[in-house]
């Protein structure tokens, strides 16, 4: 089977961008420290084995960043056209990320639903009198930063609204992953006054959105900021280029990348096959 013409580069080959500025994501772990200190032990396990728990994995992991590893797969991008798909390519052949891979990789549910980012939500009193305790204004969603205080008052609070916490704390941190102090979408946030909708939501295709909307078409010849659940991107990175590039960064290794590639819950890197086997629609 021929081979197809590739797109051309993003970036010429041995004129990418060099990693010598800073590439940051919005990291959690004083989100996390004060989540795992509110919760008692048994409702902490129950949100890491929730549908939602993957995020809470990749932390315990003490996964390190290694942001010249993600610039530099960055920087071999293809001109793709579509929107939510990131092409690099590696040698001689092309990897993709698409929502497929990030689906494959978290176990986040990704169904397609009508009016993904604007679900309709009824303000109740229950709600009000939540957004109270909270301490955010009932037309507005928390921040991270609003989550952490929250998690020092909330003893007292019943399980349900200690659980509404807990999954506003995976929503602010991961999902929207974005500066501290910025305010999450209320329309989103306002879902986990119904427990079993917020679980079963596919936060998996808004993290995703969320992810690419803040990678695809960014320059990258300066410093810049990757929102969401950026973990993702590192580790498809990592499953892209093999075991023998996961020494790159400094702070990985093929233990930590084992680790990474057994916690994520497709356990098969059948995604990444060979070019050829792909139908390409650039």
């Amino acid at each position: 089977m021929d081979i197809p013409e590739l797109p051309r580069r993003i970036h010429t080959l041995g004129e990418e961008p060099p990693a010598v500025h800073s590439i940051s994501y919005h990291t959690c772990w004083t989100l996390h420290t004060a989540l795992k200190k509110a919760l008692h032990d048994e409702e902490y396990e129950e949100l890491k084995e929730s549908k939602l728990g993957v995020s809470i994995k990749f932390q315990e992991l003490g996964f390190d960043w290694a942001s010249r590893l993600v610039h530099y797969m960055l920087g071999f991008q293809l001109d793709i056209k579509k929107k939510y798909e990131v092409w690099s390519l590696v040698g001689p052949e092309p990897v993709r990320f698409s929502l497929l891979e990030f689906e494959n990789l978290t176990g986040l549910n990704c169904e397609y639903i009508e009016d993904l980012e604007r679900p309709h939500c009824v303000v109740t009193k229950e709600l009000t009198s939540f957004w109270e305790m909270l301490g955010v204004h009932v037309e507005d969603g928390p921040s991270t930063q609003e989550i952490i205080a929250a998690f020092e008052r909330c003893e007292g609070w019943s399980r349900d609204d200690r659980k509404r916490l807990a999954y506003l704390a995976i929503f602010t941190g991961y999902i929207e992953g974005r500066k501290y102090s910025t305010p999450t979408r209320v329309s989103l946030a306002r879902l986990v006054m119904e427990l079993e909708r917020f679980e079963n939501y596919p936060w998996g295709r808004v993290a995703f959105k969320v992810l690419m909307d803040s990678v695809k078409g960014r320059d990258i010849s300066g410093c810049y900021t990757i929102n969401g659940f950026a973990q993702a991107l590192q580790v498809w990175v990592y499953t892209a280029l093999g075991k023998s590039f996961a020494g790159f960064s400094r702070q990985s290794s093929v233990e930590e990348l084992g680790s990474v590639v057994t916690l994520c819950s497709s356990a098969s890197l059948s995604c990444f096959r060979p070019i050829h086997t792909f139908t390409l629609q650039f």
